[in-house]
């Protein structure tokens, strides 16, 4: 379970993060437009911006992911379970929770 000053610091870290995953996925829609084929760039150049276009893409479900999952925790700011492994039920270290907030689960049960 968390103290009070550790559930603060949690939701400062989870604000934190919050706005920076949304930040990336504006930046991730945006390099993740289709590559228009009139574009005079060469077929070479033109392959690496579908490549370049195809990490950004799963940069992007990745960071869609991760804000799911910070959404998740901070509707559970409240909760008294809070800091209790959903899986093994231990305590998971305070550090982890406030550095990884949008994991729910201690180091071994993530694995």
């Amino acid at each position: 379970m968390l103290s009070p000053p550790h559930r603060q610091e949690l939701a400062e870290a989870l604000l934190t993060e919050l706005e920076k995953t949304r930040n990336a996925i504006h930046v991730y829609e945006e390099m993740t437009q289709p590559v228009s084929p009139e574009n005079a760039i060469g077929r070479v150049s033109r392959m690496d911006a579908i490549q370049n276009k195809s990490v950004a893409e799963a940069a992007l479900r990745q960071a869609r992911s991760k804000l799911n999952a910070l959404e998740a925790m901070a509707k559970r700011l409240d909760d008294p379970e809070l800091g209790i492994c959903p899986r093994c039920k231990q305590p998971i270290p305070v550090r982890r929770v406030i550095l990884m907030p949008q994991s729910p689960y201690c180091v071994n049960c993530a694995s």
